[in-house]
């Protein structure tokens, strides 16, 4: 399984998945994601120019600062989001982060990706998490935080990549007490569903890792069957698909080598792989 998907990566991903990819199953340097990840940097500490391929244009958005955060965690490099909560700090004061701002109406983006410059839960809360996975302390994020908890605590119905969000948060901050009890409010939620039944969400996609508290949201049964689709879902050419639209060409392949790196290190988390 991993020698197809390493064949795919070769052929197929971006400098900073293969960098991603060789790190997490080969031995490669941390050095090389940061640095691959460092080209997407602009002069006002945020990120642009498609490091979250659904984003083209070049102006820093909270999407790319999202994905930048989530690389320097996934390479234990937390030295690295400093100019990123100066950029928050910039541009979000008050702690609460837009999926887009209006710096990116003139350049190519995602339907689906908005630029109005309204702050919430969706992108604040993987924000959020990736800081304190990075066991970053800072006045902006303690900001943030009481931001998604305030509107953890109104959640009366949600969307699932806002769900998966706000679960991400839970399973990062210090306050557990609180955050299982929030859990517990969420598995309701998410157990009712939602009008849109295409959006792409399975319980891996809650329960990233073992220790995920959505990960009680589904029993044994229904977990083992999610990972059993996972792996059966690597395609011919040893990459994975996503779960939704590619809104231009060049993404198919950018989303596909992400969820292929994605897809195995969830396997490997649950044991399906070594």
């Amino acid at each position: 399984m991993i020698e197809r998907a390493r064949n795919f990566i070769w052929h197929n991903a971006r400098t900073l998945e293969q960098r991603w990819f060789e790190h997490a199953f080969d031995g490669g340097s941390a050095n090389g994601v940061v640095q691959a990840v460092l080209a997407h940097r602009n002069d006002d500490g945020g990120y642009g120019h498609a490091l979250e391929p659904d984003h083209r244009g070049p102006t820093s958005q909270p999407l790319h600062a999202l994905r930048a955060l989530q690389m320097f965690g996934a390479v234990n490099a937390p030295e690295h989001a400093e100019s990123v909560l100066t950029w928050l700090e910039a541009t979000c004061p008050d702690g609460s982060v837009p999926f887009g701002m209006s710096t990116s109406k003139d350049h190519p983006k995602a339907p689906w990706v908005a630029a109005d410059d309204q702050g919430g839960l969706l992108l604040t809360s993987q924000i959020a998490a990736a800081l304190l996975a990075l066991k970053i302390t800072h006045p902006w994020l303690d900001r943030a935080s009481d931001y998604c908890w305030q509107e953890i605590d109104k959640l009366e119905k949600t969307h699932p990549y806002e769900l998966r969000g706000a679960v991400m948060f839970l399973d990062e901050t210090k306050d557990r007490q609180r955050a299982e009890l929030a859990a517990e409010k969420l598995k309701h939620l998410n157990a009712e569903g939602y009008e849109d039944d295409d959006e792409g969400m399975a319980p891996h996609h809650y329960a990233e890792k073992p220790t995920s508290l959505a990960r009680r949201w589904f029993t044994d049964e229904e977990f083992g069957k999610d990972l059993d689709e996972l792996e059966r879902g690597q395609q011919e050419d040893g990459g994975w698909n996503f779960g939704f639209p590619a809104f231009t060409p060049v993404v198919n392949f950018e989303w596909r080598s992400i969820a292929t790196v994605e897809a195995l290190l969830t396997l490997r988390r649950y044991g399906r792989i070594s």
